[in-house]
């Protein structure tokens, strides 16, 4: 009996971590409504197909919110996880396509044009393993998450951050960007790895393909929210917290910092990867656009407009900009570019917080305007002696009004309850 009933309360708990509280809750019900009933009961398959894609920007969002948001790691590099984990999808699914049978006209049937094109006579060695499904899935998360860790190992050990990490992250992509270009025998150069037709056989062309694809991406992204979450609700999220806070309190108190940031810079390395592949499933190719500096600095622009704070705040943000950029360009093709500036820097003007502390804000004021409106009586009942009830906090019984919100002066790293 003593077990099963631990054996609940641990479900409990973990029920509790990944949905949070009963907002928290309601906020992750809508967005899978919307992305799995509203958006393809709305669109055609082309417009669901171009929401598809949005939503693998969306991985990045998510990451961001984790890194920046709440660990205080601003990176400008997140397309080079992106690319990544993109580049390992393409990889597998160029190989499928050029089997000896489809390659028979090259010079050398059996590999992939741009090599043929190229001079290349064999496959590369990196290239070999890629042809089995299992591995290229593993290497999709393990490469750009490897790859992050030596660069947070580099960078945190030696405490860089703030500005100078996010150039240094900036730089990076901008190398990796010029690396691809210039192995055009190996990487398929400036136009990137192409012509992507098949999975294990199945035409990912099809109309039917293309809305499978888009309920897997959609379900990967809510599986991505609800471990960040996870992530978030436990010691590692206060810690995250206080260490964007007070970064030299948590050190002083004992705690690895390098650690800590490594981690949630990794495990955002491993959203974006995620959802790079999924893009090149999405789109059927892969190319070295979405590796560099822009693509970068959009994707940090998609978590501001969502709110760097809120996991599904960055969801909403991804699709409002991208969705704004679609309609910009088709409508006005000479002038989007600025009316997408402008509607950035309105956002974030106006709403600091993005659209997720609009949201908060609002919730705020519709409860303080209830507030205000209720009856008196229903506010501060008195009791049978005439006297008011205890339960008012006003102050006016004697003792203090009750505390309310967050002890910032909290003696355990200014973050509650942060304990050791």
């Amino acid at each position: 009996m003593q077990a099963h009933s631990a054996h609940r309360a641990v479900d409990d708990s973990l029920a509790r971590r990944l949905l949070g509280k009963r907002g928290d809750m309601l906020a992750l019900l809508i967005l899978c409504v919307v992305i799995f009933l509203v958006l393809p009961g709305v669109f055609d398959i082309f417009r669901l197909n171009l929401v598809g894609k949005y939503l693998t920007y969306a991985f990045v969002a998510v990451g961001l919110v984790l890194c920046w948001g709440y660990g205080g790691i601003l990176s400008l590099g997140q397309g080079i996880f992106f690319g990544l984990g993109g580049y390992c999808m393409a990889m597998f699914l160029k190989l499928e396509a050029s089997d000896p049978e489809s390659t028979a006209i090259q010079s050398t049937p059996g590999i992939p044009d741009f090599m043929d094109w190229n001079q290349l006579t064999e496959l590369p060695w990196f290239w070999v393993p890629f042809n089995n499904l299992a591995f290229t899935l593993v290497a999709i998360v393990a490469v750009p998450t490897l790859f992050a860790g030596l660069i947070g190992l580099a960078m945190f050990k030696r405490r860089v951050s703030g500005v100078y990490f996010a150039i240094i992250t900036q730089s990076i992509a901008a190398i990796l960007t010029i690396l691809i270009i210039g192995q055009q025998g190996l990487t398929g150069g400036v136009n990137g790895i192409t012509d992507l037709r098949t999975l294990l056989g199945w035409d990912i062309r099809t109309d039917e393909a293309r809305y499978v694809l888009y309920y897997v991406n959609g379900a990967l992204l809510v599986a991505c929210i609800l471990v960040g979450r996870y992530v978030l609700s436990g010691k590692v999220g206060k810690l995250l917290l206080a260490l964007k806070d007070k970064e030299d309190r948590v050190r002083f108190s004992g705690y690895d910092v390098s650690a800590f940031k490594v981690f949630v810079f990794c495990l955002a390395a491993a959203f974006a990867a995620i959802g790079g592949a999924m893009f090149t499933l999405q789109v059927g190719f892969m190319s070295p656009s979405f590796v560099g500096i822009v693509p970068s600095i959009e994707m940090v622009v998609f978590a501001a407009v969502g709110g760097r704070m809120s996991l599904i705040g960055a969801v909403y943000g991804t699709l409002i900009v991208n969705a704004g950029k679609t309609v910009f360009s088709e409508s006005f093709p000479e002038l989007w570019l600025f009316l997408m500036g402008a509607l950035f820097i309105t956002v974030v003007m106006a709403f600091p917080n993005g659209l997720a502390g609009l949201v908060a804000n609002l919730q705020t004021w519709l409860g303080r305007r209830g507030r205000a409106t209720m009856p008196n009586a229903s506010r501060s009942a008195p009791d049978e002696t005439g006297s008011a009830s205890p339960a008012d906090d006003t102050g006016e019984t004697g003792g203090p009004p009750p505390k309310r919100g967050v002890d910032l002066q909290s003696p355990v790293l200014g973050s509650p309850g942060l304990q050791r």
